[in-house]
C-alpha cells in the first residue's frame, strides 16, 4: 500500500499527470503527419512533473519567507522570476486574470439561481417541460 493511499504524503513515484490529458495535448500541438513515441510522452510528463515540484517549492520558500500558510499566485509568478523563467509570467498572469474572471461568472450563475426564487425541484420541472417542447417542436417539423 502506498502512503497516498495510507494517508501519508504520495511518494514522487505516485505523482504523475493523466497520461490521455498530455497525449491529447501534445496531439493538439503536433502536426497531422506526426506522432509522439509513448517513451517521449512518459519524458514530457516526468519533466512537467518535476518542473512543477520546482516551482511549487520555490513559491513555498517564498511563502514561508513572507510567514504566509498559504501559496498566493502571487508567490508563483514570483517563483518563476526567481528561477528565470520570467517570460512565462506574463502569460501566467494572463491566465490568472481569466482564471478569476470565470470565478466572478460562475458566483453569478450561482447568485442568479438562488436569487430566482425556485426550488430545484421547480426548475428540474421547468427545464423538463422546455425539453418536452422541444421534442414535441423537433417531431413536428419532422412529419
Amino acid at each position: 500500500m502506498s502512503d497516498h493511499e495510507t494517508g501519508g504524503m504520495p511518494s514522487d513515484e505516485d505523482l504523475s499527470l493523466p497520461k490521455a490529458t498530455v497525449t491529447k495535448m501534445i496531439a493538439e500541438l503536433l502536426p497531422n503527419d506526426v506522432t509522439c513515441a509513448k517513451e517521449t510522452r512518459d519524458l514530457i510528463i516526468e519533466c512537467c512533473v518535476e518542473f512543477i515540484h520546482l516551482i511549487s517549492s520555490e513559491a513555498n520558500e517564498i511563502c514561508e519567507q513572507e510567514s504566509k500558510k498559504t501559496i498566493a499566485p502571487e508567490h508563483i509568478i514570483s517563483a518563476l522570476k526567481r528561477l528565470g523563467f520570467e517570460s512565462f509570467t506574463e502569460e501566467v498572469e494572463s491566465v490568472l486574470k481569466d482564471h478569476k474572471q470565470q470565478q466572478k461568472d460562475r458566483e453569478r450563475k450561482v447568485n442568479k439561481m438562488v436569487e430566482c426564487g425556485l426550488s430545484e425541484a421547480e426548475l428540474l420541472a421547468q427545464q423538463e417541460a422546455l425539453f418536452a417542447q422541444s421534442r414535441e417542436r423537433f417531431r413536428t417539423a419532422q412529419q
